[in-house]
């Protein structure tokens, strides 16, 4: 037996952290859209033999224990103690090493793919849990939909899609590495946002409010080695972007507007600055 899984980008509306735990793991409070900058995860079950195997259209990706699509079988087949193997051919659409979660989406995929196909019969709340053993990203992308996000990553709060809305992507021609960016957070110097009134404005249906109160607690700390990623905000915003911000840890950019034809306008204009531009809507 086998499926094709979709694998959705993530940004972040809201990214914060207030502290950190005793463990040294991070305590996050976050706003968080799918879109439609996809990842496809083709899963065939094996029932013959444990065997993992993972391949990919990539040639950024190792197929190996350090892939998250991989951890993600493997999780569950300890778990579970099961004999089954499974095949996972991952074609990425969404760049590696961006800030948009393409990793932790196809770790999802497979723990919602795997989890038809073996006959587990878990609830996404269950698969979010154990997928928080993987990556804290992994258990929002289990959901994919708009979210409030708290704790280590594993407290999802649906919340209502979000107003009429566009998004340009733009990744520079930089690579970010997560771990180097959370060394960096020294609590007394962050400038928290307000991510209660993030939620209240999307609620609200009010996309003014909404992209006023936008922030990231990280984007300072990767910008100061990044200076593209201020750049590229700049841009976005003289091209007619309402709002824009990094996603994650970066180095994705993204900018919202409310009309398709001006995020047209800021989609072209970026061209000419970044060779990775997308053109995408939030997903529902």
């Amino acid at each position: 037996m086998q499926l094709i899984e979709k694998a959705p980008a993530k940004i972040n509306l809201g990214l914060d952290t207030p502290y950190h735990h005793r463990d040294g793991m991070e305590e996050w409070n976050m706003v968080m859209t799918s879109v439609d900058l996809a990842d496809y995860v083709e899963i065939q079950a094996l029932p013959h033999h444990r065997r993992i195997r993972v391949a990919s259209n990539s040639g950024f990706l190792p197929n190996d224990q350090r892939n998250l699509a991989f951890q993600a079988a493997h999780l569950l087949q300890t778990r579970f103690r099961l004999k089954q193997g499974v095949n996972i051919r991952l074609k990425k659409n969404i760049p590696v090493a961006a800030g948009l979660g393409g990793g932790s989406s196809d770790a999802a995929a497979v723990l919602r793919g795997l989890n038809q196909l073996w006959g587990l019969g878990l609830s996404w709340r269950e698969l979010a849990e154990l997928g928080l053993q993987i990556d804290s990203d992994v258990p929002y992308c289990v959901y994919g939909r708009p979210a409030h996000v708290r704790g280590r990553g594993e407290r999802i709060t649906p919340l209502p899609k979000l107003p009429a809305t566009w998004v340009v992507l733009a990744k520079p021609k930089v690579s970010v590495s997560t771990p180097s960016i959370l060394q960096k957070i020294h609590y007394d110097d962050l400038d928290h946002p307000d991510i209660d009134a993030l939620v209240r404005a999307i609620r609200n249906q009010d996309i003014a409010a909404m992209c006023a109160v936008m922030g990231n607690v990280l984007e300072p700390l990767t910008a100061a080695k990044h200076p593209e990623i201020t750049q590229l905000k700049r841009q976005m915003v003289k091209f007619g972007a309402e709002v824009a911000q990094m996603s994650g840890t970066g180095p994705t950019v993204f900018g919202l507007c409310s009309k398709q034809s001006r995020a047209q306008r800021v989609f072209n204009g970026m061209k000419g600055f970044c060779r990775e531009v997308y053109l995408v809507r939030p997903l529902p």
